[in-house]
């Protein structure tokens, strides 16, 4: 029982430390001014030069996909400086004939920026759509959109002045999910998306260790062709990029202004919800195993990018911890020293919640969103159980990579986020 009682101890003052250490970098713009400032888009629009190729992997998209592709070839910026190119398996006729019809429309219009990209070899996933999208590229710089993806007129102005102005090749911009209130789990999977693109990002950059998102980044066409790619193996093929990208010594500008973001929506039920964290934690632990972070230049990145990709298997093992605690507060008497220590995860479980309380009501105010007292209060009795899930859900990639399991289990999209809560924040 001494042994135990140390152990658990000793668990409790590393799990402070790490609580802490999130809770520092979910502030981190909010900390450091410049850091916020640097955040934030141009005021002012360089004139356009910079070309964009638009890669749209879609399968299975036929209720989001038209409305993505008029938003990405109506954007405020020249359509001779925009290609698009949808990328779809051959068997989804589905998706497929949902943007042959679009496109047809769009050439009614005069738009003639729009192609169709159609594969028939394996593996059936994004990383593989992507390789073929880039292949019929053309254009300077190369970005990505999902395709439920509701972008701002104003990306691409935004990421030309930047390139043009500071001379980065790779420009990370923000992402956000929207519909917070449409299920148990979905405000603190929103804000979740909040605190990492508009703080966490920041702090990963300015460290050079950046998992980028897997859309709304923008690469000079000449870093991604120098990689290779992406890896079409990866279940998280966007943070193997930014693993990658950091190890070339390649810095990452992060833009994030709530005016600007590209809006998303939480996953419909649970279980898209378990299968998109287990893909990402899956990806993480791919990403890991590959040991690219290991050509990082100094100790401190590589530690930071093995905390990073390794935390999800963490997640997993310390989820345990928490039943265990609640078994001893019955059942076991320790010192009062030694209880102090073990109750201080606890104190900064509750920071955590707070902190994500001031961010929703932050979140609400800057999209002109209402989010009422009851929201709170499902927060709070949804954070343990939602801690829980996304344990499940790395427990469950670990057994999938311990078992050689790696197909793409993918996320429905139902466009929750172009309803009542798109209007309110137009």
């Amino acid at each position: 029982m001494t042994l135990f009682l140390t152990a658990i101890t000793v668990l409790s003052l590393l799990l402070t430390l790490q609580a802490a250490h999130t809770a520092y970098i979910m502030i981190y713009t909010w900390d450091r001014p410049e850091a916020y400032r640097r955040s934030r888009a141009p005021e002012t629009f360089r004139v356009p030069q910079k070309s964009f190729t638009v890669l749209l992997p879609a399968r299975h998209e036929e209720e989001v996909i038209q409305e993505t592709i008029d938003r990405v070839v109506r954007a405020r910026y020249p359509a001779s400086l925009i290609e698009a190119l949808v990328i779809c398996e051959h068997t989804d006729h589905g998706t497929i004939e949902k943007v042959e019809e679009k496109i047809a429309q769009l050439r009614r219009d005069g738009f003639q920026n729009v192609r169709l990209v159609v594969f028939n070899d394996t593996p059936i996933n994004k990383p593989h759509g992507l390789n073929l999208g880039l292949a019929h590229s053309s254009n300077e710089i190369v970005t990505i959109f999902d395709a439920e993806d509701e972008i701002h007129p104003d990306i691409f102005n935004i990421v030309n002045t930047v390139m043009l102005e500071e001379g980065v090749r790779v420009v990370q911009c923000g992402v956000q999910l929207m519909n917070f209130d449409s299920s148990w789990y979905s405000a603190l999977n929103v804000l979740e998306y909040f605190f990492w693109f508009k703080s966490r990002l920041h702090y990963h950059a300015q460290m050079g260790v950046t998992p980028l998102g897997g859309n709304t980044v923008f690469f000079a066409r000449e870093v991604i062709e120098q990689l290779g790619g992406w890896d079409e193996h990866n279940l998280t093929e966007d943070a193997d990029v930014g693993i990658r990208i950091s190890a070339m010594g390649e810095p990452v500008r992060i833009v994030y202004d709530d005016e600007y973001v590209t809006r998303e929506e939480t996953p419909p039920t649970l279980a898209h919800f378990v299968k998109q964290r287990t893909r990402w934690s899956q990806g993480f632990l791919q990403t890991l195993r590959k040991g690219d972070w290991l050509r990082l230049p100094g100790w401190s990145q590589r530690l930071m990018a093995a905390y990073t990709l390794g935390f999800p298997t963490a997640q997993a093992i310390l989820a345990l911890y928490v039943p265990v605690s609640l078994w001893m507060m019955f059942a076991t008497k320790v010192p009062v020293v030694q209880a102090l220590l073990l109750l201080l995860p606890a104190y900064l479980l509750v920071t955590h919640y707070f902190m994500a309380m001031i961010g929703l009501f932050e979140f609400a105010e800057a999209h002109g969103l209402h989010a009422s007292w009851k929201t709170p209060l499902a927060m709070g009795l949804a954070y343990l159980p939602y801690q829980w899930l996304l344990a499940y859900a790395a427990f469950r990639a670990f057994i999938r990579e311990v078992r050689g399991i790696s197909n793409w289990e993918k996320t429905q999209h139902v466009g929750a986020h172009r309803g009542d809560h798109a209007q309110r924040a137009a």
